[in-house]
């Protein structure tokens, strides 16, 4: 499970909607998955970041903002615990290339649709080229899966 405060979720959707008409991408930070009691989905920052292939079909986290993401996240106890990026023209669920580019099999790989009015957010572990979907709990907006 996926646990993003509305701060977190509004982030992530509004840097994917000022990302187009590229994908837009950032890393997501957390407690260490053996400290967090959730298991580390518990999203604490969001670390929005340029995509360098500046491409409306693939995205690249910038070396030098995952760095400071790194840095920042570490300086607050946390690490980073995935990446979200953005679908402009498909279903947010990760296409080949997302899965063989997934780094990290105990990241959650969050992917935002705007191929539709209303942005679709769902977010995926990818073990071993495995994709399992994950329950994404806003607690502001009662428990729900937006």
């Amino acid at each position: 499970m996926l646990e993003l405060p509305l701060h977190a979720y509004e982030s992530i959707v509004g840097h994917c909607i000022a990302g187009l008409p590229d994908e837009a991408c950032g890393l997501l930070a957390g407690p260490p998955a053996g400290s967090d009691p959730g298991g580390g989905g518990r999203v604490m920052r969001v670390y929005p970041t340029a995509n360098a292939a500046r491409s409306a079909r693939l995205y690249t986290v910038d070396a030098s903002e995952h760095l400071m993401a790194d840095r920042d996240a570490e300086a607050h106890g946390w690490e980073i615990i995935g990446v979200f990026h953005s679908h402009t023209h498909s279903d947010p669920y990760p296409s080949p290339t997302d899965v063989a580019q997934a780094p990290d099999p105990n990241w959650h790989y969050v992917l935002v649709s705007l191929r539709m009015v209303e942005p679709e957010l769902r977010s995926y572990r990818i073990v071993g080229g495995e994709i399992s979907e994950e329950a994404v709990v806003v607690p502001e907006l009662s428990g729900s899966q937006p």
